[in-house]
């Protein structure tokens, strides 16, 4: 629940376009919005942060607390944040850092960027370092340069989607061939993949959710109403959705602890999630995103909106 402290810091920061005063004047604070692990509802808290190698470092103290701060079971559920900066607003992907870079991370961070609103660690507790990657659509790779159509949108999706699972897949294909270089004979093999591999890849399942809940109930129905030919086209697109559906389902219970479970299952069902995924998506552009070409994107407001009543 938020504190009345928070909601006081938050309203603060964004009535001065990004700056606090009293005991955080001068400080760098950032406002992190996370969504509701059980309840789905969003929440935001001001943090201190300290940049470092290009990204953005937050502690979570839990303002001296024997227990993890909400928003950091929050983002483990659900790792695709909001960041307000000053005036800037942007979607980041949040890592726990636990590798042997978190205790350098962890002593920039903790005298550059100190809890708010508390002590902040308890000595009983190690502190978490949370590593925050902008999401920048500017540096996804085959990104038009312009979205001027509805075609353009979609391949931007596609674009991104593409990308997220190549690159949790090379994270994961790395991840095995660093262990097999290091194990000896006889030895068990190691557990675990890394929460880089897990939150990249849940940010990744729920992008795909979202993107084929909205083309089944908004973009298909809408295409199918002047195109009605293309009954066959659209019962297949939808079938891929259930097959590629089940698929995300047993990645997301192989996420559900903090470490994966059956890490070669987890890779064998990415595998599978590579090839089903990237077949549809050949298929719809081949078939339905060529219609889409001549729909300006954004969509022009309805006539007379805006004017006065």
């Amino acid at each position: 629940m938020p504190t009345p402290f928070n909601e006081t810091l938050v309203e603060e920061f964004r009535t001065n376009r990004g700056k606090a005063g009293g005991p955080f004047e001068g400080r760098d604070l950032l406002l992190l919005t996370t969504t509701g692990a059980r309840s789905g509802t969003t929440r935001t808290t001001a943090l201190g942060y300290v940049r470092r190698n290009g990204s953005l470092t937050v502690v979570g103290s839990g303002t001296g607390t024997p227990n993890h701060p909400a928003w950091y079971h929050d983002l483990l559920a659900r790792p695709v944040v909001g960041v307000e900066i000053g005036t800037e607003t942007f979607q980041a992907l949040a890592v726990p850092d636990q590798g042997p870079h978190a205790e350098e991370l962890l002593g920039h961070a903790l005298p550059a960027a100190p809890g708010t609103g508390g002590p902040s660690v308890p000595a009983d507790r190690v502190p978490l370092v949370v590593v925050l990657e902008r999401a920048d659509p500017d540096m996804w790779e085959g990104r038009p340069r312009e979205i001027r159509t509805l075609a353009d949108k979609v391949m931007e999706v596609h674009t991104w989607l593409r990308g997220q699972l190549r690159q949790v897949k090379a994270e994961t294909d790395a991840h095995f061939a660093a262990r097999a270089a290091h194990q000896g004979p006889g030895e068990p093999p190691v557990p675990g993949l890394g929460l880089q591999i897990r939150q990249r890849c849940l940010a990744f399942c729920q992008a795909l959710e979202f993107h084929h809940t909205s083309e089944d109930e908004h973009l298909f129905p809408g295409i199918a109403r002047y195109h009605p030919d293309l009954g066959d086209t659209f019962e297949r697109l939808r079938d891929e959705h259930r097959t590629v559906a089940r698929i995300q389902n047993d990645l997301a219970e192989l996420l559900a602890g903090i470490a994966i479970a059956d890490p070669q299952r987890f890779r064998t069902e990415l595998g599978a999630m590579s090839k089903e995924l990237n077949d549809h998506l050949d298929y719809e552009e081949e078939t339905v995103v060529p219609l889409l070409a001549d729909v300006p994107w954004p969509p022009a407001p309805p006539a007379g909106a805006g004017a006065a009543g």
